[in-house]
């Protein structure tokens, strides 16, 4: 059981605050529906160290406030209350300064005649999906339905961001470890033998005169070392910023073992989710692959669905613009095609996210398992490299003193 804290609404338009313990964020809307009241906003009461809490200072909107605000206002709007009535409503509730403001000037701009589309778009904080959605919706006289799409799309979203960052987390944590732990060995613990076997005066073998020289320039030009890895970092980054180099290099990241499933799978998931969201909520199909597209981060998965939109505008059915591309999946085609036959592609497109969703946790626990074990093995190695080259100029030590 958890703790959370809430707000709700009286059927006569009271506001009441607390705190209650339940399994879940469901559970706690589904106790306050029962007690015949209007439900706002639920979380779960945090109060131990987290990157999120450290930052929660900070002078913009988030996007984590950006959806509790569409979960807030889908719930206030699905209840039967006016739209403006519920931004309203909303200010009273908020407690952070800068998302209060930006939820005021949102319903001053709907006060005074504007479409909520409109007074989102002024913000700069919503994406062109976010109002294009809002547009569909408010055109279709479903804008509740669409923001509780908007809702459940950016948790889905955030859980996917979520689950690639933790599951990097260890990896990377471990790889440092790994070089620190090289650095030290060659940089303080190799170079004390040097004198003990130059005053000796035995010729050393190759392997440990070369762990020696490593040792010596680690120890002596360490800060070259970091110099030129800062430099390539800094030369990498400013050459991907070239369009045919980024392009080139983006199709090679797709080639790599583990790596390139892994973020095909993250960029084919995210995409079909925001494509599927759109046209779910009105959004005609090329509008939505034009949207939908910029949140592909592969330059060639871009350029794949770039060259299909094409082929869409000139009456093509978007899975034969997609077909032929080896780098875009083959199920996901197929899925798009079903979808396109049985005019049911929003549910299809929805479907290839769930599906990739769940590729994308299998191909992060596929890699977690092999990387980790190659990391530590490739240590050990070089650790056993290291000692056995020291070990062998002592073994000539003692021969010579025999």
């Amino acid at each position: 059981m958890a703790q959370f804290v809430y707000k709700a609404l009286t059927p006569a338009g009271e506001q009441l605050e607390g705190q209650m313990d339940a399994g879940n964020r469901a559970e706690v809307i589904s106790k306050i529906q029962a007690a015949g009241n209007i439900p706002v906003t639920a979380k779960e009461l945090n109060t131990g160290f987290s990157l999120e809490n450290m930052f929660s200072s900070r002078k913009v909107v988030s996007q984590k406030q950006v959806g509790e605000f569409t979960d807030q206002l889908s719930t206030l709007l699905s209840s039967g209350m006016p739209l403006e009535r519920s931004l309203s409503v909303m200010i009273d509730l908020i407690d952070d300064d800068q998302l209060k403001i930006m939820v005021e000037q949102v319903r001053d701009k709907v006060r005074g005649g504007g479409t909520l589309s409109d007074a989102l778009e002024e913000q700069h904080v919503f994406t062109n999906m976010y109002t294009n959605m809002v547009r569909a919706g408010e055109m279709g006289g479903t804008l509740e339905v669409t923001l509780v799409r908007l809702a459940d799309y950016m948790t889905r979203a955030k859980e996917l961001k979520d689950s690639v960052i933790s599951a990097m987390i260890y990896p990377i944590i471990l790889f440092v470890l790994s070089g620190a732990s090289l650095f030290v060995l060659l940089g303080n613990v190799v170079p004390s033998f040097k004198p003990m076997f130059e005053d000796a005066g035995v010729e050393l073998p190759g392997v440990t005169q070369l762990v020696l020289g490593i040792a010596e320039m680690v120890q002596n030009y360490w800060w070259v070392i970091i110099v030129v890895i800062v430099a390539m970092i800094i030369v990498l980054k400013q050459k991907l910023k070239e369009p045919i180099f980024k392009l080139a290099w983006d199709k090679k990241m797709l080639k790599l073992p583990l790596f390139g499933d892994l973020m095909t799978r993250v960029d084919i998931a995210r995409f079909s989710r925001t494509l599927g969201t759109l046209v779910d909520s009105g959004v005609p199909l090329l509008s939505a692959l034009k949207i939908g597209k910029k949140v592909i981060n592969n330059t060639m998965l871009h350029k794949v669905v770039s060259e299909a939109s094409e082929q869409v505008k000139h009456g093509e059915p978007l899975a034969k613009g997609l077909d032929g591309a080896e780098e875009f999946p083959r199920l996901a085609q197929q899925l798009i095609s079903v979808g396109e036959e049985t005019g049911k592609l929003n549910e299809m497109l929805l479907k290839t996210a769930d599906t990739y969703d769940i590729e994308v946790k299998t191909a992060i626990d596929r890699m977690i398992s092999l990387l980790v074990p190659v990391v530590v093995l490739t240590l050990a190695a070089l650790i056993f490299f290291i000692i056995f080259a020291i070990l062998m100029a002592m073994l000539n030590m003692n021969d010579l003193v025999g």
